[in-house]
């Protein structure tokens, strides 16, 4: 018995030792957004947690109305509107983006959505994957989803 209290404390301790190293809150927080598209699964818009922000991919649907924009151009424009708002309720900004990913149902729209993707973020650009996709939700043509600094406490 004492021994199994012993083991137990010991846990007990070592965990807090590494919240302790580690300075940092495993707790995660959900983001929830009216000025982007709700979830429409079992997902939320981004999580922050540990100093970040992982925010679900976006496609180009209009929050207010939930039509998906038409054209390339169009939905890059509003895919990037839609994750600057999930950016914002979670305490983070375009310029805190570390790492995207672009999802593409055409690879021919790489030059289109290099140009636009290239007007939202400044140098250090985030890293990046583009990769072409056999479909994304509502047939959208072009889906991005970022991982990000938190740059204010939330």
């Amino acid at each position: 018995m004492k021994t199994n209290i012993s083991i137990a404390v010991s846990f007990l301790i070592i965990l807090a030792g590494l919240s302790v190293v580690h300075g940092q809150n495993s707790v995660k927080k959900a983001v929830e957004t009216a000025d982007a598209p709700k979830a429409i699964g079992p997902y939320s818009q981004a999580i922050v947690a540990n100093g970040f922000v992982f925010a679900a991919g976006q496609v180009g649907t209009d929050p207010k109305t939930g039509v998906l924009a038409f054209g390339i151009e169009a939905q890059l424009e509003q895919t990037l509107k839609n994750i600057a708002a999930v950016l914002k309720a979670s305490g983070s900004s375009m310029e805190n983006v570390v790492k995207a990913t672009v999802f593409l149902a055409d690879i021919n729209d790489f030059a289109k959505m290099n140009e636009i993707y290239g007007k939202h973020f400044k140098a250090p650009f985030p890293a990046r994957s583009t990769v072409q996709v056999a479909r994304l939700p509502r047939d959208a043509k072009v889906e991005i989803e970022v991982v990000a600094i938190v740059s204010r406490k939330n």
